[in-house]
Order: C-alpha cells, then structure tokens, then sequence
C-alpha cells in the first residue's frame, strides 16, 4: 500500500536556529557571512548550506555587496515569516562598515559572563525606530539598546543600557551632545561605547568632559577585531 504523501513535503522545515538567523539579518538590516556563522556557531564553511534552504523558502537573499565576505538579507516574505515589520531592502552600501560593527558589537557582548548569567535582551536599532516612528528627531538614536531582566541572577536587574559603535571620529560637540542625550535625565543606566582606534580618543575627551556622575556611567571599549571588514571569507 503507498504511504500517504506529508502535508509539508517538499516544504523547507525551520530548526531554532534558523529562525534565530533570519531574526538577526533582519534586526540588523543584513549580516556578513563570518559574522553570521560566529552567532549561529556553525563553521563558516558550512553557512552557505545554511542560507541555501533560507533562500529555497523564499525567505532571504545573498550576495556580494562590497569588499570582504557575502551578505544575507531577508526578503518580504522573510519579513512576513518573522513578524518583523521592518521594509525588506538590502543593506545599503554606505552602512556596509556600520552594520558590520554593530553586529560585532553584539556578538562580543553576547560572549562575556555577565550576558550569560543576566540573559539580556538586545533591542536593534531597527527595532528602536520602527517602534518609535518619530525617534531621531528629538534626539539621538543609539546602535542598540539592552535590556536586562528583573530577575535575581542578573548583575544588572531592571537597567536598560545605551550602546554605541563608533567607527570614525565626529566633532567633540557632536559626541558631546550624543553623551549628553543618552545620560540625562538617567535614559539610560550605562552608555557603552564601542569604538575603532581611530575614533577612541574623541569619544575619550567627550567622556572625561562629563560631571563625574555621568562619568561614571560611559564605558569606553575597543571594538573587536572581526568588526572590520574580513577579506576572502566565503561567499
């Protein structure tokens, strides 16, 4: 007797970690393949596999976008799938770097013990304006908010923190401006800046500039290594 056709056959079944991928190419706007398989913690080798049955279910798109590895993106229907309600367009190329270094920023902060222990919640700055529709016009928008838990484990129960990648230097006014914003009044318990070599010692000056509360709560860090551009990664 010929067994019953499944309902779903031929369809692309989903683990958990695709939906993980395809939540954090859309949260992000779109993701370098190294980076993308350092937060799926698969080997980069085996990523394109991956982003093969995303692309078969009609829910994302890759390609080479700018010097380095190739990208992933999602597409309306990855959108949809998601619940995101973000517009599905390409990472455009003049925030290629940008991107790359927020992402980096992610993964980084997601490695260490305390992220572990609390299990904070990272809140995109997609996510930001499409909840606030009118965010940036009264002030700035940071890279990413996080959220911890109030719950006991968590080293920091109930505070949200500010982060902040910072490629190339700005003005000193205009970083001053942006501290001054994200401190007052308390928005935020902790403003993390995460910043290429270039940029440090602007961000630095503003910082120290600070009354001495407010100083207190700015970190300064160096952004990791795998935040630039990554040559000859696979496509």
């Amino acid at each position: 007797m010929r067994s019953s056709r499944r309902a779903d056959a031929g369809s692309v079944r989903l683990s958990q970690r695709d939906i993980d991928g395809l939540l954090l190419c859309g949260e992000h706007y779109g993701a370098p393949f190294d980076l993308l398989a350092s937060a799926l913690r698969v080997p980069v080798e085996r990523l394109p596999a991956v982003t093969a049955r995303w692309r078969r279910a009609g829910y994302a798109q890759t390609g080479r976008l700018g010097p380095g590895p190739g990208w992933c993106w999602l597409t309306r229907d990855g959108m949809t799938a998601t619940g995101l309600r973000f517009p599905a367009v390409r990472p455009a190329l003049g925030r290629l770097a940008h991107i790359r270094a927020v992402l980096a920023a992610r993964i980084w902060m997601a490695d260490s013990e305390p992220w572990q222990d609390g299990k904070p919640w990272w809140h995109s700055e997609r996510r930001l304006r499409a909840d606030h529709p009118a965010a940036g016009r009264g002030g700035h928008v940071p890279d990413a908010e996080i959220h911890w838990p109030s719950v006991a484990r968590c080293p920091y129960a109930g505070q949200v923190w500010a982060v902040e990648a910072e490629l190339t230097p700005k003005a000193a006014d205009r970083t001053a401006r942006i501290l001054g914003g994200l401190l007052a009044p308390m928005r935020y318990a902790q403003v993390i800046y995460l910043t290429a070599p270039a940029a440090r010692p602007v961000v630095l000056r503003a910082a120290a500039a600070l009354p001495e509360g407010d100083r207190a709560r700015v970190v300064v860090r160096d952004l990791p290594s795998y935040a630039f551009t990554a040559q000859g990664a696979q496509r």
